[in-house]
């Protein structure tokens, strides 16, 4: 097995990397793994995608985000990250999937699996758990959920083109995608479980919306939801009955939750309801000793309170509070 490191990140999301570059402005030796590309959450957004944040609260490590639009979009952010890791040289192990975390404080072991199906064993003296929530969509728990039509992610419109889609939930991601698959040439029902459209959407995109909805363009049912999907239907329960659409393909879009067996898997504890790991607020140490939490982890399934812009800061709240740094020594 190799030397043992100061410090393993799990993670490659900007909190992550935010890590990354405090742990190597003090001279740690440590590696960030993760199981996709770099910043892979913000790959998988609709490429259209526009921030709801301007540029300054996306940035990192003191690197300005520069785009040429008021707010950056999607494809801003990804050159940007990039930007990032190449001028702090920042050492990632990407495609490579932590399997388990074992040991204790100053000196646990990290399985991973590489994209060749190799396993590693790596030894570090902490651990920094930084892997957001995205790759874990909420399920519908409903017959036909496993069907091949059925995606719990939005890329682009052109391959619903003519098709009748069903964009369930009323949050900023299954709004934006029913306003672009309309757009498209897309026969689009929104369907959303709560009697009115959420109030935090984008406020640039909340009255295109409603427009669309009040003009016919964009069907609504709401306090709706869907109980069934068949290859060529789905079943939506309303407050006028049931309803059986004809539909070729279903986006639930209804959020993201943390993975909440691999944090249990390494001894943190998992509040039930929320999912929020137990961790010092201050220190952002789990009630493991020597494994931190940093970004959206820390929330559990409240993911509307850490985002890029507050998570970006995990790294330098986590070595603030940790007195050995700079006075690691030795295997």
């Amino acid at each position: 097995m190799k030397e043992k490191l100061d410090l393993i990140v799990i993670g490659a999301g900007p909190a992550g990397l935010a890590c990354s570059i405090e742990a190597k402005k003090r001279g740690m030796t440590h590696r960030v793994i993760e199981k996709g590309c770099v910043v892979h959450s913000i790959y998988r957004y609709p490429v259209n995608m526009i921030f709801f944040t301007t540029a300054e609260l996306l940035e990192i490590g003191g690197i300005p985000l520069v785009c040429s639009e008021p707010k950056p979009k999607r494809i801003d952010a990804l050159k940007y990250y990039r930007r990032v890791v190449e001028h702090f040289d920042l050492p990632i192990r990407d495609y490579e999937r932590v399997l388990e975390v074992s040991g204790k404080d100053e000196d646990f072991t990290v399985k991973t699996r590489d994209r060749e199906g190799r396993e590693h064993f790596q030894r570090c003296r902490k651990v920094i758990v930084a892997t957001g929530y995205y790759d874990n969509p909420n399920r519908l728990g409903i017959p036909g959920e496993e069907l091949e039509k059925v995606s719990h992610y939005y890329t682009e419109p052109h391959p619903y083109f003519r098709k009748k889609v069903a964009v369930i939930g009323g949050k900023n991601s299954a709004v934006e995608a029913a306003l672009e698959l309309y757009r498209n040439g897309v026969e689009v029902t929104l369907i959303h479980r709560r009697p009115e459209i959420g109030q935090h959407v984008k406020y640039w995109v909340l009255p295109d919306i409603r427009n669309r909805i009040d003009r016919g363009e964009i069907r609504a049912l709401l306090s709706s939801q869907v109980c069934e999907i068949r290859p060529r239907e789905i079943v939506v329960e309303t407050p006028g009955g049931l309803e059986v659409l004809e539909n070729d393909y279903v986006l639930a879009l209804i959020g993201y939750s943390p993975d909440d067996g691999f944090l249990r898997s390494m001894g943190i504890e998992v509040e039930p309801e929320t999912l929020i790991p137990r961790h010092d607020p201050e220190t952002l140490e789990s009630n493991v000793k020597g494994i931190f939490l940093a970004g959206a982890i820390v929330s559990g399934k409240m993911t509307n309170r850490i985002f890029i812009e507050n998570g970006r800061f995990h790294g330098r709240q986590i070595f603030e509070h940790w007195p050995e740094v700079g006075r690691f020594v030795g295997p």
